[in-house]
């Protein structure tokens, strides 16, 4: 919606963060909506454009033309600037929105500030839902933080981080609702992983022998479906980083048992101990072959039993365990 169009009070005010594929996307809907919203700033991780409030630099701009104007413009990023800006438009009156859409822990970092001055906070980043717990506390507001914009103290900004588990599908939300609710969640189980699912889909079908782990993993990378270094994928943090963010959800004590986040979260590795000190993806793929066997026998043995090997996640609430693994 163009800037002329807009009633600037009844709009919602949207920063956003992040302007790769995701990004991109986030704002093609946002343009196409019929809905009052607001784009009031554009960044990426070296420079930004910004509408209002200190260090803008246009009042507004032309929306088809975003791509252009962010690369030529001379504002650089700056998240206090963007927080500033954000909070002043929340002590007018007005409804802001931060959107990250990257994977940044500095950016994660900086949502308590946000959500403190009154600006509502919506994001994939698994980042700040999974780490320290002393730090998801301030996130969530049980820290004793206080909500304060420049000048008075406000409503503290919502979070939203539907996407930060099963992507499109409505886990988060659905999680939310029945606890909310007052229903008691025993366990949680699943393969969390999309990259997961594809290896051992296809690695792991029932029956004896085929394709070699290292070539389906080539295969996964090659698709698109894996980290640019497929260590990323491999050694399970990522399930255990969404683990984390639904154990949060369920329980305070889970809180509790899970103090360092995605880290205090049982998960086995699948890069070979050999290769755990690689650097770079590509020498990663290259040695990965001559660890074949070892995962091939786990193969085997699954398909005698009439099993299949898949990359499943764990939170079992009423034993107080958190696992990601290899299962049967």
């Amino acid at each position: 919606m163009s800037c002329s169009a807009i009633s600037r009070h009844k709009a919602l005010h949207v920063a956003i963060v992040g302007v790769g594929l995701v990004g991109k996307e986030v704002i093609s809907q946002i343009l196409a909506s019929r809905h009052p919203i607001a784009l009031v700033a554009l960044s990426n991780s070296k420079r930004m454009i910004l509408t209002s409030g200190p260090g803008s630099s246009l009042p507004c701009f032309n929306h088809s033309r975003w791509e252009e104007l962010l690369a030529a413009s001379s504002t650089p990023a700056d998240l206090p600037i963007l927080q500033k800006a954000l909070a002043l438009l929340v002590k007018d009156g007005k409804r802001a929105v931060l959107v990250d859409n990257t994977a940044s822990e500095e950016i994660a970092s900086t949502y308590p500030q946000f959500l403190n001055a009154g600006v509502h906070v919506v994001t994939p980043n698994k980042k700040a839902f999974s780490g320290e717990g002393d730090y998801y506390l301030r996130l969530i507001g049980g820290s004793g933080d206080e909500a304060r914009a420049e000048g008075g103290v406000v409503e503290r900004g919502r979070f939203l981080n539907e996407a930060t588990v099963g992507a499109g599908l409505p886990i988060v939300s659905t999680l939310r609702d029945l606890v909310e609710t007052g229903d008691k969640i025993k366990k949680i189980e699943g393969v969390f992983s999309g990259t997961m699912s594809y290896i051992f889909n296809n690695f792991s079908t029932g029956g004896s022998g085929g394709i070699s782990f290292s070539d389906v993993v080539a295969q996964a990378k090659q698709n698109g479906y894996t980290e640019p270094n497929p260590m990323d994928d491999l050694n399970g943090a990522d399930v255990a980083r969404k683990l984390s963010i639904l154990s949060r959800m369920i329980d305070p004590s889970m809180l509790a048992l899970l103090p360092h986040g995605y880290k205090s979260v049982e998960t086995q590795s699948l890069i070979p101990p050999e290769l755990e000190s690689v650097n770079d993806g590509d020498t990663f793929m290259r040695r990965l072959p001559a660890f074949d066997t070892k995962i091939a026998k786990l193969r085997e043995e699954a398909a005698t039993e009439g099993c299949v090997l898949r990359y499943v996640g764990i939170i079992d609430v009423e034993n107080k365990v958190v696992k990601a693994g290899l299962e049967k």
